[in-house]
Formats: C-alpha cells, structure tokens, sequence
C-alpha cells in the first residue's frame, strides 16, 4: 500500500550479479518508475503528479538540471526523475510519533537507505544538549533556539551556511542576503563538490563559469564529445537530445572509463521504435580512457590538430584569442606517445580516429561531468577542452561551444544567486547599492575548508539549506568528528538523511515544502524559479497539498530567521519577502545582470535565457578581453605497484546520496551497493576472484589509511588499473586534502587504492 514505509533496513550488501545491459531506457525504465511512483504516491496522485513535471505550467524536476525543449512531451520526465518525484510526493510520512519510538543513537545504526524511505518530514524537530531524542518544536522557538548561538558567536565567520542544488533562485537569493547582512561569506554548497573545477577553469579561459551552448546547440552539432559523463543514469533526458543530434547528422565520442549503456545504444520509450525496437545506436567511438588521462588526450588531439595543415581556425584564433604561443609551443613539444598511451590506456589508432573525426567537424560540442571535475588536475584537463574548441573556433558559433552538464536541479542558479564563498566585488557592491549594509569582502570558507573549521573549533554553527551534508562530503569519518564538535546543527529539509543523525550539542530539523506542494503565503498563491544547466531561467509551480500543515517554504525559512537574527536594525523587508517572492525578484533584477524585468520575463511560458557573452557576442570577459589559451603541464595519476586507481560513482538507483533503491540495473547489479568493479585481468593480477570479498584501502602521500570494508568483487570491463565503487559508501576513501588544484573540489575519481581479502559478509 502507498504511504507504508519498510518496517526494517533491508540492506545486507549480498549483491547478485548478471551481466551489464548494453541498452539505456525502453520498456523496463518505464516500468520501474512506475512501479517505484505507485508504491510511492498512489496510482491517482502518480498520474496527477507525473504529468505536471517540466511542464511550463508545472513544477521543475528536483533531480537534474538538464534543460526542457521547447516542444515538450506530455510524459517530460525520466526514470530516475520518476523516482525523485515520488520521493518528494510521496504518502509516507515522519511525525513526532516516529521521532518517540526511534532514538538518535538506534537511527544512527540505520542505513542512508532506510532512513530517506520512512517518507516526509511533518514538523520541526529539536535535539536538546545531551538529549537521544529529537521533540517537536514550535517553529518560533526553533529561531529563537537559532538566533540564541548565533548571537552568542565571536564572530559571525563562525557560522557556515550551507546550501544544496535544489533550492530555489528566490531561496538561494534571501539566504545569502542574510548571510551577509549577518556578517559572513561563509556560503559553501553542493558545486564545491562537483562542478567547481569547470567555474575556475572556464571563468579564466572564457570569463563565464557556465557552459556556452543551448539544447538546440546539441541539434546542429557535428560531432559531440561526452566527457566523464554517464547520462544514462544521471541525465537520461540528455539521451532524447544525442538521438535527436544523431538524426540531424552528428557523431558522437564517448570518453570514459567504464563503458555506459545509455551512451551505447537508447530506446526512447516516446517512440515505437524504442519501445519495440532496437533503439538508436548513440557512440560512433567509445575511447576507454585511464581515470585521470583526459587531460593527456585532449593535448595530443591538440598537438595533431596543430601539425594538420589548415585545421586550425587562424582567423578566430587570431582575433579572439590570446596566448596561442606559449600554448602551442607547449602542445607542440608533448611529443611522446609513449607518454600519451600510458597516461590515457588508449592505442595510437584509436587517437587518430578521433582526430579524423575532429578534423572532419564544423561543429564541435563536448560535453562534461564528474569524470574530469573531480581529479587533483581538473582544472587544466578542463583548460585544456577549452584549448581544443578554441583552435578550431568551436566557441560562440552555433552548434559549438562548451558544455558542462550539472547535476542538481538548480546549483547553477544558486551560484548566479551569490550562493559563493568567494564573492565578486561587482556583485557585493551592487547588494550594498540595495540594501543599505556593508557585506564582508573576505572569502569566505567551501566545503572543504567548512570542514576543517568545525574540525578545528573554529565554527561552531552549522546550518545547511538542504542537502545531506555528512554524506556528500569527503573523508566521512573526518567530516562527521567535525560536524559533532558544532554547538548547533539545523538542517532544512523533506525528508531523513544521515546528516539529521549526525548533530552538534544541539541540532534542529526544519520541514520545509517541497517543488511539487502549492505554496500559499500572505500575498496569495506563490511560484519560485530555477535555472538549468544550459543558462535558462523558467518558473516552477506545485500543485500538490502540502504533506503537513506545520511545512514553511524556505524563502519563509529565512525570512523568519532573518527577522529574528538580524533584530530590527535589520531595513531589509524581510516580511514583504516572505509575503510575495515577486518582490524578491524586484531585488534580484536590481542586483544580478541579466535578470533585469525578471518578473515579466519569468512570466512567459517556458522562462528566459541568460546572456552569455562567449556564446552570444564572441566577446570574452577576462582580463585580457579574450578567449585564453592554457599551457599547464600535463599531468596524470602514477600507480604504485598491486594498487589500482579508484573514481566513486553512483548507482542507477541513486540521485547523489539519495538512494531510491539496491539495484543498479544497466551495470547488472542487484540487491547490494558494497561492490567494487575490477577488470577481470587485474582481478586475475591481484588473486580476487570474482564474487570473493575485499577491504578497499585507500593511500594518501602523508601515509595515512583510510579502509572501507566488505566489498564484493565483480569483474567487470573497466579501463584496466582502474577499478569503481559507490558513493557514499567510499566517501571515507577519500582523504579530505585530496582536492583539485584551484577549485578545492575533493578528487574522489582517483584514489590509488589497495585491495586486501576480507571474510564474506552474512
């Protein structure tokens, strides 16, 4: 029956495997959704809510950002956003009857799994200093508990406000507006953790931190390159638009290090011939690239496009370019393949059938994720990329142009809102134009360093927007030590997660709607609005009750805590804020370029475009006035011997640390997530069987050890030395300063680790 969550945590990590599919979508996909969506919501509530995703008349996905067509169909949704709604929407709830029957020390035990399927959140919830059992807490008093230790700080640097991808423009907006009127740049969030990498590359090569190309880009593409990405699973409606790209003509490269289903062949389940047939055949090249090797690649695709007479675009080069010689001079004495294939794991030939490839498009697109923003190099691998569209004019041209594909809904609105540690001076003048205050000009603290400062009794308030903080993050053993030494933990959110477990001296848990809930405030009916991964602003608008009547929409979150922290010297109208969000946007159109008559622009079906100077104008806002060129060295990850290099992924049944469920049906894996993907011969190498049990043990230069036991062996095809596990079950691998040069991204794709022999599990 929908609304009955599992009595008991199921997981017991006996995994069964079959083969890996060789397919992504079709009729299997659309039955799992539904299955998931009924058990979930209902059979009504499933079709009323279904049809309202991505729709302009609707609510924004809570899962990915991947953009909508402007021609949508009435089922605009995938698997896997099937599986984020009916977690949001779902009948199951959490009252303080549950909080009574189930201590803090007994949910600790229970895994992260377990704790999302108990269903939605009813009303605030307080752990008292030295309490096992969170009780219900009237919202004024849960302010007033707020306001109390922010008050009682040193300084307003000892908070750390955190902020998830799914928060609305208008939340992120009111939430780093008070933030700063407190007195702090203390703004981490979810990009530090991924898509950081690609805002410091590009923001030096281009003057923009965001992707330059739009959907329809993708249809006029020639050749599109997919990076250390596995849209199968973590952008499945990315694959609608490669197949819509192959039929106008388009090849495709596939670069990873695992082999992805949905990247080789996808059925579209809004075509017979998905349904019934073979689907479309989506890679023309897969190149199985060594974790870490992108970078090698790229530069010696670059070497030979600068050897071919007449590949590169001289006049573009010329006109919108600099530092073209040191680069090319760089490019030109990387010479060594023997370099080249050890770093990448590739063969000469497969190299050159991809520069035959290159050379033969006009329009070239690659596209990113993960698979390159999270290595010690990811910065200059990414600079590099840049390097390879700029020589032959692939910036600013349609069907051209970069394209960093981000995860959650709206973590490239939040950053366009100021939710960044590091603040421009343009923009914290402009806020101070507004608001009448000074904002503090130092940077502020990322994950990372957040991390280290709660470790280390610097910070001693943390509250997060959002988000499962303690298991997004690295090194969790750390990072757990560290969040406990918090005089106070807040968490606003739908549902359980590890992070509500896991508290200072004193935590709260702050309910708040959800995308798909009606949100009815003072000046009537409301509506908030997201920005998706390719610049594109649109509204979003639930439609379903409320899961309780004690829910606050988190504009209300902080306007409330607003006028409670800040006190009444505060000349920020915090109340008309939370009475009408259209006032809000009056501020934002004041305050972010781009966003001018953001009310009548938003009010148009299907939303605005952001300007981007790169994609619109060839014009290049750095400080050199144009596109730059990179010569940084290349560099790749050395394994010692009997180790292999480690990337943490996530499963099919998984949107970050929210786990849907124990499958992972396109790698052939059911009923367990404790496994580790090892190339058969490298298994054969090391004496791992398949099916026999092992510690991971991850190395780190200062010689610590960090062991994540019991994990099941399959072998699997693989880049050999390389080897795959889950997050966030390997987040403990991960040493907390072990991160990109520049951006201070944790580099959990590539973890020299060792693989000792453990008993089996039972």
């Amino acid at each position: 029956m929908a609304g009955k969550p599992p009595a008991s945590d199921p997981i017991q990590d006996s995994p069964e495997v079959s083969a890996p599919e060789h397919y992504a979508v079709g009729l299997p996909a659309i039955g799992h959704a539904l299955r998931v969506s009924q058990q979930q919501m209902g059979v009504r509530r499933t079709a009323l809510t279904l049809l309202r995703v991505n729709q302009k008349d609707g609510f924004d996905c809570p899962g990915c950002a991947w953009p909508e067509p402007e021609h949508r169909h009435a089922a605009e949704f995938c698997e896997n956003g099937a599986k984020a709604v009916a977690e949001e929407a779902t009948l199951r709830r959490v009252t303080p009857e549950f909080f009574a029957a189930h201590p803090v020390s007994d949910l600790a035990d229970r895994s992260g799994y377990w704790l999302g399927q108990q269903g939605r959140l009813t009303q605030p919830m307080y752990l008292a200093e030295g309490a096992d059992r969170y009780e219900p807490v009237a919202w004024e008093r849960a302010f007033d508990i707020i306001g109390e230790e922010l008050a009682a700080l040193g300084s307003p640097d000892e908070a750390v406000f955190y902020t998830s991808g799914r928060t609305s423009n208008e939340a992120a907006f009111l939430y780093q507006l008070f933030a700063r009127e407190f007195g702090t740049n203390n703004l981490p969030d979810c990009s530090n953790m991924c898509h950081e990498s690609s805002g410091s590359a590009l923001t030096e090569t281009i003057g923009i931190g965001k992707g330059s190309v739009l959907l329809e880009d993708l249809y006029k593409a020639d050749l599109i390159i997919v990076a250390g990405q596995n849209p199968g699973t973590n952008h499945p409606r990315m694959l609608s638009a490669l197949e819509q790209a192959k039929a106008g003509g388009a090849k495709i490269i596939s670069i990873n290090p695992l082999p992805e289903a949905g990247l080789e062949r996808f059925k579209n389940p809004q075509s017979p011939r998905g349904l019934a047939g073979r689907g479309t055949a989506l890679t023309d090249l897969f190149l199985q690239v060594r974790l870490g090797g992108d970078q090698a690649l790229f530069r010696t695709l670059n070497r030979l496009i600068l050897e071919t007479e007449g590949a590169v675009d001289t006049d573009f080069v010329a006109e919108h370019t600099h530092g073209f010689e040191e680069f090319a001079a760089a490019a030109r004495a990387d010479t060594d393949w023997d370099a080249t294939l050890a770093a990448t794991g590739l063969t000469r030939e497969e190299i050159e059938r991809a520069l035959e490839m290159v050379l033969a498009s006009r329009r070239t697109i690659v596209c990113w994720a993960m698979g390159l923003t999270q290595h010690k190099h990811s910065v200059p691998t990414i600079q590099e990329v840049v390097n390879f569209l700029l020589l032959r004019g692939n910036i600013g041209r349609p069907g051209a142009g970069v394209c960093p594909v981000r995860g959650h809904s709206n973590v490239q609105g939040d950053r366009t809102m100021g939710i960044f540690e590091r603040p421009a001076p343009a923009f914290l003048d402009a806020l101070e134009k507004e608001f009448g205050f000074a904002p503090p000009r130092e940077h502020g603290l990322d994950v990372v360093r957040a991390i280290r400062a709660l470790r280390d009794g610097d910070a001693k308030v943390f509250f997060a927007m959002g988000g499962n903080f303690v298991s997004a993050t690295p090194d969790t053993d750390v990072t757990e030590a560290a969040v406990r030494r918090a005089r106070l933990t807040v968490h606003v959110s739908t549902k359980l997660n590890r992070s509500h477990v896991v508290t200072g001296a004193r935590a709260l848990i702050l309910p708040t709607l959800g995308r798909t809930e009606r949100d009815v405030q003072a000046g009537g009916e409301q509506f908030v609005t997201v920005e998706d991964s390719m610049g594109m602003v649109h509204a979003s608008r639930g439609r379903l009750a409320p899961a309780s009547p004690h829910l606050l929409s988190e504009p209300a979150i902080v306007a409330r805590l607003a006028r409670r922290a800040l006190g009444p010297d505060s000349r920020t109208p915090w109340e008309d804020f939370e009475q009408d969000y259209g006032t809000v946007r009056d501020r934002i159109a004041r305050v972010i370029p781009g966003f001018e008559d953001f009310n009548a622009k938003v009010a148009r079906p299907g939303g605005f475009a952001l300007p981007h100077a790169p994609r619109d104008e060839r014009s290049f806002p750095t400080a050199t006035g144009k596109a730059n060129f990179t010569a940084a060295p290349v560099e790749y990850p050395h394994l010692p011997e009997g180790r292999l290099l480690l990337q943490t992924l996530r499963s099919h049944d998984q949107y970050n640390t929210t786990i849907y469920g124990l499958d992972d049906r396109y790698r052939g894996i059911k009923n367990g997530r404790r496994v580790v993907l090892v190339h058969p011969e490298d298994a054969r190498a090391l004496d791992l069987a398949d099916g026999s049990y092992t510690d991971l043990v991850s190395e780190w230069t200062d010689g610590t050890e960090r062991r994540a036991p019991g994990f099941r062996v399959v072998h699997y095809p693989t880049a050999r030395g390389c080897a795959a596990a889950y997050y966030p079950e390997t987040n403990v691998l991960v040493p907390l300063d072990h991160t990109a040069d520049t951006s201070n991204t944790p580099a959990s794709k590539s973890l020299v680790v060792r693989l000792e022999p453990a008993a089996p599990q039972t």
